[in-house]
This record gives C-alpha cells, sequence and structure tokens, in this order.
C-alpha cells in the first residue's frame, strides 16, 4: 500500500530524504536519477524502501498511501462487505503502523533512558546537597529497583512491538488481497483511492 512513484518522487524532491536520495545515487551511480529510475531501484533494491518507510514511522508519516473506499460508491452488497473491511483494516493500520519500526529506534528507549538520568540525578541531589550520606545506600537501593522496574518494561515494551509487528503484516496482507478481490471484480478504481501527496511535506 506504500506508492513506489510517490515513493521515489518524494525522495527525489523533499529535503526530509536528503540522506536517504545521497545514499541512494550512490548505489544507482548516476547524479541525477530520474523518478521512473529511482522507482525500478526501489522495486530492486527493498532495503531502500525500508529506509525510507522507517523514517516515515520514526516522523509519524503514514506508509499507507491509500484512503479509505467511499462505501456511497459501492453498491453491490459483496463489495460493499470487503470494502467496510478493508476500510477497518485501513484504521487499524493507521494505528498500529508505528509498531513497525525497529524498537531500538522508538522514541519510547528515549523516554525511558530520560527518567532514568533524572532518577540518577535526584539521587545524587538527596545524597549530596541534602547531606543524607547516612541514606545513600537505602537511596542507591531506589536507584537500581528503578533500573530494574526499567529494564522488565522495556523488555515487556519490546515484546509488544513484535507482536504487533506481526499483527500489522498479517492484517496487511489480508487487506492487500481484499483490494485486490474489489479490483478483481471491478468494485472499486485502486487508483483513484492512491494518496499522492503527503500533507506532511509543505
Amino acid at each position: 500500500m506504500t506508492d513506489l512513484e510517490r515513493a521515489a518522487r518524494e525522495i527525489r524532491e523533499v529535503g526530509f530524504y536528503d540522506r536517504l536520495y545521497q545514499d541512494l545515487r550512490e548505489a544507482m551511480g548516476e547524479k541525477t536519477p530520474d523518478i521512473g529510475k529511482i522507482r525500478a531501484f526501489l522495486q530492486e533494491r527493498p532495503e531502500f524502501l525500508e529506509e525510507y518507510k522507517q523514517l516515515n514511522v520514526e516522523y509519524n508519516i503514514s506508509n499507507i498511501h491509500l484512503r479509505d473506499i467511499p462505501l456511497e460508491e459501492v453498491e453491490d452488497p459483496e463489495c460493499r462487505r470487503d470494502a467496510e473491511a478493508v476500510n477497518r483494516n485501513l484504521a487499524l493500520l493507521r494505528t498500529i503502523e508505528k509498531y513497525t519500526l525497529e524498537f531500538e529506534k522508538s522514541s519510547f528507549l528515549v523516554l525511558l533512558f530520560s527518567i532514568e538520568f533524572f532518577v540518577l540525578f535526584s539521587v545524587q541531589y538527596f545524597i549530596v546537597l541534602l547531606s543524607l550520606k547516612e541514606y545513600q545506600w537505602y537511596i542507591y537501593g531506589v536507584f537500581l529497583m528503578s533500573i530494574l522496574v526499567a529494564w522488565w518494561y522495556a523488555r515487556r515494551e519490546k515484546e509488544k512491538y513484535r507482536r504487533e509487528k506481526e499483527r500489522f503484516d498479517r492484517l496487511y496482507t489480508e487487506t492487500l488481497e481484499r483490494l485486490q478481490r474489489l479490483e478483481g471484480r471491478a468494485c472499486i478504481d485502486r487508483e483513484a483511492l492512491i494518496i499522492r501527496k503527503s500533507d506532511e511535506h509543505v
């Protein structure tokens, strides 16, 4: 559901993707490849497309370049059922898309480390500035406990990322199959559903 034409155009023309564009040009061995060549290259070398997707998810930009199916235009009852299911799936996919980001690159870890740094700073403050040296082992104990809690919580979140990523992949495949069936039965015009431009890149 990521439109390769849009991905190629954004990589070439939007400054947000400059580093990716430089890497891509170097790998292609061309100074100014056109959009068609970039699109073909993204098909040949999916790791570049994956980097594009990861960058988008990192900055909360969706890789699902498809708008909901306008149900008022779908008359056949069987087509309508599939179209409703596709719309439900698209909504859920957009919600859980953030879990496709590699856990190590997620903002969750940055937040967790920031909290732990604050706790460490507080520990030093209590011991040194408030002259609580006689309680220092208790205070360090609290800090160690916070590290254990943070470690446990990080493991739990990592597992959640793994589960939701698997769920995303299953739902993505199912939605593509439904879209192909709808297109095969001439219930929808898939080209008309593609979102050609991101509002994020203004």
